[in-house]
């Protein structure tokens, strides 16, 4: 192996780190925003009484519903602080709005 070939392996091995870790953020940032949003009318989204906005609830059908409470306040939202959106728990796959509610709220710790 000659001098010039020993200085270029730590280049291409760090090359090679750098874009593996970058098409790994991708996927992974292309995967989140790939979700669709959850529809009220989805079957399960509908039995669990989900509603898009949380002032949309019908106070009368979910007794246990109180004004405070959304998804984004919720302990099975796993979206980020601030996001409009955000996957839960309750859902794969999909995502659920941050102003939403269901019926499996829980508070967060």
């Amino acid at each position: 192996m000659s001098v010039h070939s020993k200085c270029q392996q730590p280049n291409r091995r760090v090359f090679m780190l750098q874009a593996v870790t970058v098409t790994g953020a991708v996927l992974v940032a292309r995967e989140a925003s790939a979700q669709p949003m959850v529809s009220e009318s989805d079957a399960q989204a509908a039995s669990l009484g989900y509603k898009a906005d949380a002032a949309k609830v019908d106070k009368a059908k979910n007794p246990k519903f109180a004004a405070n409470q959304n998804c984004a306040n919720c302990a099975l939202y796993q979206g980020k602080p601030g996001a409009a959106s955000g996957p839960c728990g309750i859902f794969p796959g999909k995502q659920v709005a941050a102003k939403g509610w269901c019926t499996a709220w829980a508070k967060k710790a």
